[in-house]
């Protein structure tokens, strides 16, 4: 199932792939998220929904402080710092499972750092030179993600000749930069950004070509969790109603090698892992 060996370990934390894909649980701690915004924005609701995620099989724990859905607003790094932190530092004493801060700019990632995340989730894939150098320095893993365009715009009309090659190609040159600027490639996940400046004929084509991302020799962190694709062809308006829809994506792509799925619904996507773990390990 999984190509990247059965344990991933690094100075700040380990990842136990022996059942299949680590599951990673969405914690938006902000007051506006497309699916989840405002039920987990005060500190102690927080640190609750994190501790139960752990309890349901979650393997990382990602923490976001800034909606990224199509249409949002950018929030300052002071805030986001103000947002996280608390939190991290208070999961960290709790959990032994790696905290991953999802954002895009080096003064946050290094306060979360600083309180006890272990990964940097970064949806611009690193364009921001220093962040590579401090996931480098300290020995941070990180998650490269491909958007085009920002969250702000991104779904205005998004292009492209051939999905695949273009996403998958930008992720390992972003990767390959990574690498060079000292990060470990096993520590480099890389995401194709589902939903991220696509349409749904494009989210479809990069699920239906995942192989081509696990065979890059990078791990694959896939995030699809309740997102507006999957309400078009489930016909599925809230997006609450998505798990099912959800639960499909996991399945695929636990089935083909990804080694992360990024899911609001834990205890729901612990079971398809281990369910198609489980189907794929049986010989004749």
């Amino acid at each position: 199932m999984n190509r990247y060996g059965t344990i991933l370990e690094w100075p700040l934390g380990t990842l136990d792939f022996s059942h299949g894909p680590v599951v990673m649980g969405v914690l938006n701690v902000t007051p506006d998220s497309f699916s989840d915004g405002g039920m987990y924005f005060e500190t102690d609701a927080a640190v609750m929904r994190g501790l139960e995620m752990v309890e349901q099989g979650a393997g990382i724990i990602d923490i976001g402080p800034e909606s990224s859905r199509p249409g949002s607003r950018r929030v300052e790094a002071i805030e986001q710092i103000r947002r996280s932190v608390p939190i991290i530092e208070k999961l960290a004493d709790q959990i032994t499972v790696p905290i991953s801060i999802d954002t895009y700019l080096p003064e946050v990632a290094r306060a979360a750092l600083d309180a006890g995340a272990a990964m940097v989730n970064d949806i611009t894939a690193m364009g921001n030179d220093t962040m590579a150098t401090l996931a480098a320095d300290r020995r941070a893993a990180v998650v490269l993600m491909h958007m085009q365009g920002d969250p702000a715009t991104m779904q205005a009309d998004p292009h492209y000749e051939d999905v695949t090659t273009e996403v998958l190609d930008f992720l390992l040159t972003r990767a390959q930069k990574a690498e060079q600027a000292g990060i470990p490639p096993e520590r480099i996940f890389i995401d194709p950004g589902i939903g991220f400046g696509k349409t749904t004929r494009h989210n479809l084509q990069l699920l239906h070509d995942i192989d081509r991302f696990t065979g890059s020799g990078y791990p694959v962190l896939a995030g699809t969790s309740r997102k507006r694709f999957i309400g078009e062809i489930t016909r599925r308006k809230e997006t609450a109603d998505r798990i099912f829809g959800t639960a499909a994506t996991v399945a695929h792509c636990a089935g083909r090698g990804v080694a992360v799925v990024r899911v609001h619904d834990v205890a729901g996507a612990v079971d398809v892992v281990r369910m198609i773990t489980a189907i794929e390990r049986q010989t004749s």
